[in-house]
């Protein structure tokens, strides 16, 4: 699997599909949700979804091969790669930044079939996929990726998203207890009550679910459906047409709205077109403190309380965990703290010898003008300029900024950057502002960050992989099931019948086949409906006049008053079991 044009940071999310691992079961059921979707949204999704399904080379007969879906996407500018479960956001949205389609390769279970709260195949290949064959929205998706790639992302975020990891993982696995689930809904529950704050990323959050995942396109009236939660889930894709759920604009007020993963959703978002969603991003993205930058900006990362970058008017960047922004009597930003592994940048590569193990227990620096040029940005200052106001290396220099921040001390060394005095070194150094000492010589040498203003604030890192993990890149798998004897079984039977269908056995040696499977089902699996459905099909199409179809409708019809959602399910599979 090709993965050496990933950033090293992202490649630990890429896993083998190992195709052997899907049961028949698994396949029955990508077949049935495949076959139920492909029917109703022929006529209710978006014309470029039916298209793509076979451009992407997604069959309903079996579930896809992620590479044969890569190599399909890369005539559309894309490509397809396995993940496990749910990934971070962040390292979902790089991936796609870079033109990658991250594909959960587990399957949903039966008792999911409509809907399952984790990612899976079905949803990543059957619902986002075929849609990036449409070129306005595949560039708006890009175009996403890039501004999420910039979000300050909260501690939490990261709270949330593993008690939703750990909850989708729970309800997927089987042999799960009851106790568990429950106690993983709590901690979800618990979560989600202590949020104090929205932040830009789930903020973005937002706009991806009732976009991408949740959208609509076209008109109020008479929508289509495009968004993938809704292309992959057979009770959604009916339910959100209907009268009972509202249709809104789609505006930038759609980040005031949140969701619950675990219910259909009251309201939805109607775009008129692709163009739309560009003009409601970019209207985010103006709010965003990558594009706000100064006091605004910074009070959005120290908020955030997780490691994020702030980039000055020099280019510099400073990346950590930013805890205080002093301010000058004009309310603008004198001096900049961090605590904790720091990193210091430029144009996103880590500068030599400032990294975060040298930078380990913080940074500080001044931000803004020198009182001796308070028109020029002191990265712009010429040697001879800093020599005027006694600024050579190896002479006691004093530095007054304009906002009342006072550094002394004895030049170390001055790094320069493409022209740019962007780090000044000093030893002996003393930085004080109102009487409050920001720096104290005992501290070791001080490394100021040149530049007037702050002009730029963005989540993570500046150089992701030189500064190393962190919070939101850790990469975790979905556990493998394990299977018991009786389960094992069923997979067997399931697999049976799949021969039969693929085989292409007719007349009385399918009769026979089919007899003697079914016969063992009544006995073993009496409650399983999914195995008669797919006999059914098979006997209308190859055994018109054979009692096993009078048969097998009773027997489906006693199972449909099970309850109401088994009840639509055979129903909906009995409506399509004439198309084989």
């Amino acid at each position: 699997m090709e993965t050496d044009f990933l950033p090293p940071h992202l490649r630990k999310y890429v896993v083998e599909q190992n195709y052997e691992k899907y049961t028949p079961i698994d396949q029955s059921v990508w077949r049935y949700v495949l076959r139920q979707l492909r029917s109703f949204l022929s006529k209710n999704a978006h014309e470029s979804y039916v298209e793509g399904l076979g451009k992407t080379g997604i069959s309903v007969e079996r579930i896809p091969r992620i590479e044969e879906i890569s190599s399909k996407l890369k005539e559309f500018g894309w490509r397809a790669l396995p993940v496990s479960g749910f990934i971070p956001p962040a390292a979902f949205m790089e991936l796609q930044s870079l033109g990658v389609l991250p594909i959960a390769s587990d399957m949903r279970s039966i008792d999911h079939l409509l809907y399952t709260p984790a990612p899976d195949i079905v949803h990543e290949a059957a619902g986002h996929a075929p849609i990036l064959i449409q070129p306005e929205f595949a560039e708006y998706l890009r175009q996403y990726a890039q501004i999420a790639k910039k979000a300050i992302l909260s501690k939490e975020d990261l709270d949330m998203y593993e008690a939703i990891r750990e909850l989708s993982d729970l309800k997927e696995m089987p042999g799960a207890s009851a106790t568990d689930i429950k106690a993983a809904e709590a901690k979800l529950d618990n979560v989600s009550k202590n949020i104090s704050h929205v932040s830009e990323a789930a903020e973005l959050g937002r706009m991806n679910w009732w976009t991408a995942e949740y959208g609509l396109i076209g008109t109020l009236d008479n929508p289509k459906i495009f968004g993938a939660g809704l292309l992959s889930s057979v009770g959604e894709s009916k339910w959100c047409l209907s009268q009972k759920v509202r249709k809104l604009p789609l505006t930038i007020e759609c980040i005031k709205q949140s969701y619950d993963i675990t219910e259909p959703q009251p309201q939805l978002f109607v775009t008129p077109d692709f163009k739309n969603l560009v003009k409601v991003l970019n209207d985010m993205a103006d709010q965003m403190a990558f594009r706000l930058g100064g006091l605004a900006g910074l009070n959005k990362a120290i908020q955030a309380q997780s490691v994020n970058t702030a980039e000055l008017s020099s280019g510099i960047q400073i990346s950590g965990q930013i805890i205080e922004a002093i301010t000058d009597a004009s309310k603008k930003v004198a001096y900049l703290r961090l605590q904790g592994p720091s990193q210091l940048s430029f144009n996103d590569k880590q500068i030599q010898g400032h990294d975060k193990s040298y930078h380990l227990h913080g940074f500080g620096t001044p931000v803004g003008y020198l009182k001796d040029y308070p028109q020029k940005d002191p990265s712009s200052l010429t040697r001879s300029e800093w020599a005027d106001i006694g600024v050579e290396l190896g002479r006691q220099a004093r530095l007054e900024f304009a906002s009342g921040v006072l550094v002394t001390g004895t030049v170390k060394n001055m790094t320069v950057l493409e022209g740019k005095t962007i780090i000044l070194s000093m030893t002996d150094a003393k930085a004080e502002y109102q009487g409050r000492v920001l720096f104290d010589p005992a501290w070791g040498v001080y490394d100021m960050a040149l530049g007037a203003t702050v002009t730029s604030v963005f989540g993570g890192a500046a150089d992701r992989e030189a500064y190393g993990e962190t919070e939101d890149f850790v990469a975790k798998r979905v556990p493998a099931p394990n299977y018991k004897p009786e389960e094992l079984k069923l997979h067997s039977q399931y697999g049976r019948l799949r021969d039969l269908r693929e085989k292409n056995i007719q007349g009385a040696d399918l009769e026979k086949s089919l007899s003697d499977l079914l016969a063992n089902h009544d006995k073993e699996f009496p409650q399983d409906w999914l195995l008669r459905l797919e006999a059914l099909e098979i006997s209308k199409a190859r055994l018109s006049n054979s009692p096993l179809l009078a048969k097998l409708e009773k027997d489906l019809q006693a199972l449909a008053g099970k309850d109401e959602t088994t009840k639509n399910l055979i129903q909906d599979g009995i409506a399509l079991s004439g198309n084989l």
